[in-house]
């Protein structure tokens, strides 16, 4: 792990380097020693991820290696210029991977707001992959460390990007399952939202419940 002080000079330079890619006109960072450095260190780290066949494992590895590109990640926020970082955006997917949701939706923000990119390795686009990744994390056993307010930030970030029906269906599911408790009427109409967009999510019975509830209540 890189010491406070690296750590400042981290942030510094991936500051500098992106308003001086701005001011420069650059729609990318593609050089620089600063993030020739961290493009490197990237390509090491992605090696080290790719001799390893267990998912959990690479996700281990991911959470242990993404606190040593923070200052990184901050210093792109902080200079906030709509310049293509190949770095900055995998480590976006490596925050979702690791269950980093706050962290990850920062950074989203950042990549939407500039109308920035994905690497070209990964086969779906921005909006598409923070909606479908978020929203099947909330599958997981411990609720992918996802909240409501989360999904719904998702919700507001993407609302406006074109993506498949079936991938918005799922987020539509995944805020309709968070709201049950909390907010039935809503929670009914993201998951009839939802069996519009892909009438094959099996959301029928869910639907059936809450109109009775509804229905009973009134």
């Amino acid at each position: 792990m890189p010491s406070p002080a690296q750590l400042h000079r981290q942030r510094i330079l991936a500051a500098r380097a992106t308003a001086r890619a701005a001011e420069d006109g650059d729609a990318s960072l593609s050089g620089g020693s600063a993030y020739e450095l961290m493009l490197a260190k990237l390509a090491e780290d992605k090696r080290v991820l790719k001799d390893i066949k267990s998912i959990e494992q690479k996700i281990a590895v991911k959470r242990q290696r993404l606190p040593e590109y923070i200052a990184w990640i901050r210093g792109v926020l902080e200079a906030d210029q709509p310049v293509q970082d190949d770095v900055f955006a995998t480590l976006m997917v490596w925050s979702i991977d690791t269950g980093a949701i706050d962290q990850a939706l920062t950074m989203a923000e950042h990549l939407l707001k500039h109308d920035l990119r994905l690497p070209e390795h990964y086969q779906r686009d921005l909006p598409t992959l923070v909606v479908e990744e978020i929203a099947e994390r909330t599958g997981l056993p411990d609720g992918g460390n996802v909240t409501v307010d989360d999904l719904l930030r998702v919700g507001a970030l993407t609302q406006d990007r074109d993506m498949p029906d079936e991938v918005r269906a799922k987020l539509h599911r995944a805020i309709g399952l968070a709201l049950r408790t909390i907010s039935p009427p809503q929670a009914l109409d993201h998951l009839q939202r939802a069996l519009q967009l892909n009438p094959r999510l099996g959301l029928k019975t869910e639907i059936a419940k809450l109109t009775k509830q509804l229905a009973s209540a009134t």
